[in-house]
């Protein structure tokens, strides 16, 4: 089955949205008709532990971690998934982004 779209979420903390919405902006993918910079993302609370040999953003190695991000949610044209991951892996400030892409079947 062949798409042209997909949504992208991404899990990362608050102070981050507006460098990677801009980021992502600049590499076209988050125009909808008339409008650019459209994303939008929500308040969701987390758990994780860092293993062996993590460098954690936040957390200790071996603890369970609770904590509030954001997950920020947008369309985007399927070629440019490349640009995209890369994009949000050099302004994420997590060692492993979580980035889910679902595509989007009209």
């Amino acid at each position: 089955m062949e798409f042209t779209y997909v949504k992208v979420e991404v899990l990362l903390p608050e102070e981050h949205i507006e460098s990677l919405r801009n980021r992502l902006n600049d590499l076209g993918v988050l125009t909808v008709g008339k409008y650019d910079h459209v994303v939008s993302y929500s308040h969701v609370k987390g758990y994780w532990r860092p293993l062996d040999n993590a460098q954690p953003y936040n957390g200790r190695t071996g603890e369970i971690s609770f904590g509030s991000e954001c997950k920020l949610e947008f369309k985007c044209s399927y070629k440019k998934i490349d640009q995209v991951k890369q994009a949000i892996k050099n302004i994420h400030p997590y060692e492993e982004p979580v980035i889910y892409v679902l595509p989007l079947l009209d």
